[in-house]
């Protein structure tokens, strides 16, 4: 057993009986690594990684490899999710030298912690045009021993090279002094929105070839452009990218919720990674699209979701877990897919009606196994066979529940229990935008409780700062920048489905704390690491959504949306210099810059700020959340509205009054929304 054991993060303690001699990222090894003068090993995975796991089977579990580990490295494994800093910092100079990264990721750095040659996924024997793990190992002790100075200088290049990418934002101060509408304009929102399409796949939905992800941003994106300029297109393409995930293979069929991604364009055959943080964004997009559609479809996925992340993924005391593995058994998919033996024993007489719908085969449509998915919609395979839509999903339904109770006695895959603050304020941000749709208590229930949670387990004693992580009770890891920006948004979200000031007021400190302990030196961007964190070798700025929304985009929003709020100029001007730096990135790469062209939009099209006073104000919010406004500022109070220029002196004894408004400009105050769109 290795120092693995005393950890917390099951991806860690996966590998604590590995005969390598793993250590965790921390001091001992580092100053060990000094002391003996050895080059540093540093494998970085995730419990629910299929080919982490594949490696370590092949190799770390292999004791000659172990040998060749522990002789001439310092080993230290690490668990992304758990750093993420060091995996953006790593990531990055492993993509630079390579090209390419993903994960395991595999990078060698001196005993100064710089990295000097890296990887991803290695073979036990010379395989795919990649060497051998031992081939690997035993060249670059080699030439650690014989070529030291050169890979020194390599080394110390890379490290440049990493901080020359954080260089930027010194001009975007100044930008903000031009007048906002020609700083954003329609037709910048038009470049976004065309090339968003040259991405898009017509036929299956989506964003590129595969392997394909979800793509929310750029659905939101769409929705919103719609929205706006009603363009059938946009509409019809973000609307198709949806349906056609919800009928594959990569939303589960019987429990609910989404896989991480397709390995094929139709949205097929899933990786079978089920992530926190995936299902929290398909929420939210499905919220919108439901509130601007009123698709049935859209609100039973919103609730089956739910359900699986209440049933499958929430800890006794709120929080929610981060992630479901791919495998069970050893075997990808495993769990979730179906023989045609199987499905005709379970279902009997209803078997043949499921399994056309389902496409479950003699010979399976993926590695001799079934994977659940709709190739035709429901109406219209009804419809062609004589039966109404009711009728046939009544008994789809009846066949998934019977299927369900069979794989629940089933290997269930591993559970990756930590709580991720960050991930919490995504899934915390999304049942807000479900409640706000649908109206629907226990979707509240889950965000009050896991904010709760939150607040409660992970802020640190004495002082505004959290943690980013906890398990069994144990926080650990100073937040980072993403897990504020998150949950800064999570916790407006939670004041505009609730009408209670007091998130709003969370808000604002934390936005305090962000702005003090993160801002770079031209106080227009955030590092992505706290003010003194002493072990990364470069203090990174990132502004590209990845799988997550950037947390400076998310920033740049949150700041906005305060600066009206309170009425605070200097930050408003600091969210419009943040967006002015990223605008021209933003129109010509979209769906890596999703956030960052929303706001861009938003600034465009205008926000509305709608103030709702008087004694029935949390009923007229409700009302307000459900419809699709996806610019808006809301806020309400009863009588106690001192403090928020946004709502003093609106107050009338006897009503409850709306008011619309947009830079502090009102409309005439109506009793309720609708007589808003009315006006308009």
């Amino acid at each position: 057993m290795n120092r693995l054991a005393k950890e917390t993060s099951p991806y860690l303690l996966q590998h604590a009986h590995n005969p390598v001699d793993w250590y965790p990222w921390g001091e001992e090894a580092l100053q060990r690594a000094k002391n003996e003068d050895k080059p540093i090993l540093v494998s970085i995975g995730y419990a629910a990684c299929h080919w982490c796991h594949v490696m370590e089977r092949e190799s770390f579990e292999n004791e000659e490899t172990a040998r060749i580990m522990n002789q001439h490295f310092i080993n230290i494994k690490i668990d992304r999710e758990e750093r993420p800093d060091l995996d953006h910092i790593y990531m990055d100079a492993v993509q630079a030298m390579t090209g390419s990264g993903g994960w395991p990721l595999n990078v060698f750095l001196t005993p100064d912690k710089l990295p000097f040659y890296g990887g991803t996924y290695f073979p036990p024997v010379k395989a795919y045009n990649r060497p051998s793990w031992t081939d690997v190992l035993l060249a670059l002790s080699q030439a650690f021993k014989e070529r030291r100075e050169d890979l020194e200088t390599q080394a110390g290049n890379m490290r440049d090279h990493l901080q020359q990418s954080s260089r930027f934002g010194g001009n975007a101060a100044a930008m903000a002094l031009v007048p906002v509408e020609e700083l954003f304009t329609r037709q910048q929102c038009d470049t976004i929105y065309g090339n968003i399409m040259q991405q898009a796949d017509k036929v299956w939905g989506g964003f590129g070839s595969a392997p394909k992800f979800p793509g929310t941003f750029s659905i939101q994106y769409l929705l919103r452009y719609y929205h706006s300029y009603k363009e059938p297109k946009a509409l019809e393409q973000a609307l198709l990218s949806l349906d056609k995930m919800l009928q594959g293979g990569l939303y589960d069929q019987l429990g609910g919720g989404f896989a991480r991604y397709s390995t094929d364009a139709r949205w097929l055959a899933p990786h079978f990674e089920k992530m926190l943080y995936d299902n929290a964004l398909l929420v939210d997009v499905l919220s919108e699209a439901y509130q601007l559609t009123g698709n049935k479809v859209y609100e039973q996925t919103i609730a089956e979701t739910l359900q699986f992340i209440q049933r499958e993924m929430t800890d006794a005391g709120g929080g929610f877990y981060a992630a479901l593995d791919a495998d069970s058994e050893g075997v990808e998919g495993k769990f979730y897919t179906w023989s045609k033996a199987e499905t005709d024993a379970v279902l009997g007489p209803d078997a043949a009606l499921f399994n056309e719908f389902y496409d479950v085969t003699e010979e399976g449509n993926w590695e001799e196994q079934n994977i659940l998915w709709i190739r035709e919609p429901a109406a219209a395979f009804a419809a062609a066979r004589g039966m109404s839509t009711e009728e046939l999903n009544g008994r789809l339904a009846a066949a998934r529940a019977k299927l369900m109770e069979v794989r629940s006695a089933r290997i269930r895959p591993g559970l990756d229990d930590k709580i991720i603050l960050g991930w919490n304020a995504l899934m915390v941000h999304a049942c807000c935008k479900a409640y706000a749709a649908l109206g629907k208590s226990s979707y509240l229930e889950m965000a009050v409780n896991a904010m709760n949670f939150c607040l409660k387990e992970m802020q640190q004693t004495g002082t505004e700062a959290f943690y980013h992580t906890c398990r069994a009770g144990k926080a650990k890891y100073p937040a980072f920048l993403d897990d504020y920006a998150w949950l800064i948004r999570a916790l407006i979200a939670l004041q505009e489905v609730t009408g209670e000031l007091f998130w709003l007021e969370r808000a604002a400190v934390l936005a305090n704390y962000v702005e003090d302990n993160f801002s770079d030196e031209q106080n227009v961007y955030f590092y992505y690491t706290e003010r003194g964190q002493g072990d990364v070798i470069v203090r990174k700025k990132e502004v590209y959504d990845g799988a997550t929304p950037s947390g400076n985009a998310v920033m740049a929003a949150n700041l906005f949306y305060l600066s009206v709020v309170f009425d605070e100029e200097e930050r408003g001007r600091r969210a419009t210099a943040m967006l002015a730096g990223q605008s021209q990135t933003a129109v010509r790469y979209p769906t890596s810059l999703g956030v960052w062209a929303g706001l861009l939009l938003q600034q465009v099209e205008g926000t509305k700020e709608i103030a709702i006073v008087g004694v029935d104000y949390k009923l007229r919010m409700q009302d307000t959340n459900r419809h699709y406004i996806p610019f808006k500022i809301l806020l309400g109070a009863g009588s106690d509205i001192s403090g928020l220029p946004l709502l003093e002196q609106r107050e009338r004894a006897g009503e409850t009054l709306i008011y619309v408004c947009e830079h502090y400009h009102c409309i005439k105050p109506v009793n309720y929304i609708e007589e808003f769109f009315n006006l308009k």
